[in-house]
């Protein structure tokens, strides 16, 4: 992505963001996401003197591509809690994910418009080793397409296709990355410093779950909007307002447990635009997501943002809490998009499906 794009004002951020984006192909997480692509980018980001607020606003935006982009951890849930498919979901997800880096990517070059000292250009290197650079990324390619249409076709759950793509990663560290005992050794405690962070974050966050689910305030909410008698559209928009205030203050994982079996069924009950059950399953489905996706880099919680943080101690807190709003208005347009246009998410499941 550097290769071919970081030649422009703010390219090495659009290069990490569309990084994020392939990574999350492989991952299914946002915190691993945001913790790995961090430790990648952020050196990158220092040497060609970005600004703090963008840098880390980026990748923590970016970050929260690792559960847009299929493989998705909270989509299986999800799916689970439903009855959903989730090879219909991943498949969902994937134009909506598309739009998300593209609209991160617009926001950096908005930015950098607006203050070019926040991400001056990088290097343009020769034609030839922008070829080489694709040819390198292809491996990664087999194994986002080995797990997702593992999934999808299936001859794999989820489970499975996860353990083929840890497998092949492994392989190729191997093979084409020259993983060795040293580098093996450095992988595993690079593995758990960055876990150890991303679990004492959780931590934090599973006493304010459990504290908010005991005072029933997320139930509370729910049985609000399912006895309020609003119209189809404004029932949906109040559901994806008491997700965003949720996000404030929970995790994904603990927003999707807690509400989607009130939310589900009020969703289901209700007449969007005369769509079949199973599309109206699958787009709301996409939407929690991307609502949810946005808890994870909204104040005063959002986990990306204190680990992308963390990784940056240079950075006040501040400032990266103030380079993540600009992507927030970014997420905005594209859940208006998504809930006008279902079609955005329902269109790949229908070509595949026929």
């Amino acid at each position: 992505m550097n290769n071919f794009v970081g030649h422009f004002r703010g390219g090495v951020a659009m290069a990490a963001v569309g990084a994020c984006a392939a990574f999350g192909a492989i991952c299914g997480s946002s915190l691993a996401t945001a913790a790995t692509m961090g430790q990648v980018a952020l050196p990158e980001l220092r040497r060609y003197r970005y600004s703090g607020s963008l840098a880390t606003g980026a990748l923590a935006a970016g970050g929260t591509l690792g559960i847009m982009i299929p493989p998705s951890v909270p989509l299986v849930i999800y799916a689970v809690l439903t009855q959903e498919s989730i090879g219909k979901l991943f498949m969902a997800a994937i134009i909506p994910g598309i739009i998300a880096m593209l609209g991160y990517m617009l926001v950096i070059r908005i930015v950098v418009a607006l203050n070019p000292e926040a991400g001056p250009a990088g290097v343009n290197p020769p034609l030839a080793e922008k070829l080489r650079s694709l040819l390198g990324v292809i491996p990664v390619i087999l194994v986002f397409l080995v797990v997702i249409f593992g999934i999808y076709d299936g001859w794999a759950n989820p489970t499975e296709a996860a353990s083929i793509g840890a497998a092949a990663c492994g392989i190729l560290a191997v093979i084409t990355g020259g993983m060795r005992l040293d580098g093996l050794v450095k992988s595993i405690m690079g593995t758990a410093q960055a876990t150890a962070m991303i679990f004492l974050v959780l931590l934090g966050a599973d006493m304010l779950n459990s504290g908010l689910a005991i005072t029933q305030m997320p139930a509370e909410l729910a049985a609000w909007v399912r006895d309020s008698g609003l119209p189809p559209l404004a029932v949906m928009f109040a559901i994806l307002l008491i997700y965003i205030f949720l996000g404030c203050v929970m995790d994904s994982l603990a927003m999707i447990l807690l509400t989607i079996p009130i939310f589900y069924p009020v969703v289901m009950g209700l007449d969007f635009w005369g769509m079949p059950a199973q599309d109206k399953s699958i787009w709301f489905g996409i939407l929690a997501l991307m609502v949810v996706e946005i808890g994870l880099v909204h104040p005063p919680v959002g986990m990306n943002i204190y680990i992308i943080n963390k990784l940056a101690r240079d950075v006040p807190l501040r400032d990266t809490f103030v380079g993540v709003v600009p992507f927030l208005l970014s997420d905005l347009v594209r859940i208006l998009l998504l809930v006008f246009f279902p079609v955005i998410s329902l269109y790949l499941v229908h070509v595949l499906r026929s």
